[in-house]
């Protein structure tokens, strides 16, 4: 009987332990529901503040996914709360507030990375997934398969630095002495090579891909 429980708990100790922490009760469901088909090895634990999170939680979960818009402490001063308790866990930062300066703050911060509420399931799970097996936002060395196809013109290079700044095309258009037309075609082109749809995650996979310092 006792080598019984003991196996029971070393299997439970062994599974990946994903925590939620976000103030909306039906995203949390649907979210939770969502990881349970899709890692039905992982167990999903969730909680409506940082602070319900931490008393809540004994052992430390193997990824935090964290919202910015929470009741007390938000999501990005709570990075840090996060690193202090846990501070090999990542974080990963799931929100609907996905402009540029939103996301680089909170990767400035420490979070170790950035996903829209707006993306498809799929890719949510792509992201946790690859956070879980590599323990930080994926490298060019990782994402294999997507490293040969990063081609950018020194122009484009240009333009990304200044995209992941948070500068909007007119501002952009004026530090580089280059019309706004001009500009907004070499975003297009940014964009559709790194196969993302805004330029919030244009910022996010030139970090992960090393594009940008």
């Amino acid at each position: 009987m006792h080598s019984a429980v003991a196996e029971g708990l070393i299997r439970h100790m062994s599974r990946t332990h994903i925590l939620i922490i976000d103030d909306h009760a039906m995203f949390r469901s649907g979210l939770r529901m969502l990881l349970n088909a899709s890692m039905p090895e992982a167990d999903v634990s969730e909680a409506g503040t940082l602070r319900e999170a931490i008393d809540q939680t004994s052992v430390a979960p193997c990824v935090v996914l964290l919202d910015i818009k929470l009741p007390g402490l938000n999501g990005v001063e709570g990075i840090a709360l996060l690193r202090r308790q846990w501070p090999e866990v990542p974080v990963l930062i799931l929100s609907s507030q996905d402009d540029a300066e939103t996301v680089r703050q909170v990767l400035a911060r420490g979070a170790t990375g950035f996903v829209s509420k707006a993306e498809t399931a799929e890719k949510i799970v792509k992201l946790i997934n690859q956070i879980l097996h590599y323990g930080v936002q994926p490298s060019a060395e990782v994402e294999d398969d997507s490293a040969p196809s990063i081609r950018l013109t020194p122009r484009q290079c240009d333009v990304l630095e200044l995209l992941c700044e948070g500068l909007s095309n007119k501002l952009i258009a004026k530090r580089l002495v280059l019309s706004e037309n001009t500009v907004r075609w070499h975003v297009q082109a940014i964009l559709e090579t790194l196969k993302v749809s805004s330029r919030s995650e244009a910022a996010f996979a030139a970090r992960q891909l090393g594009l940008v310092g």
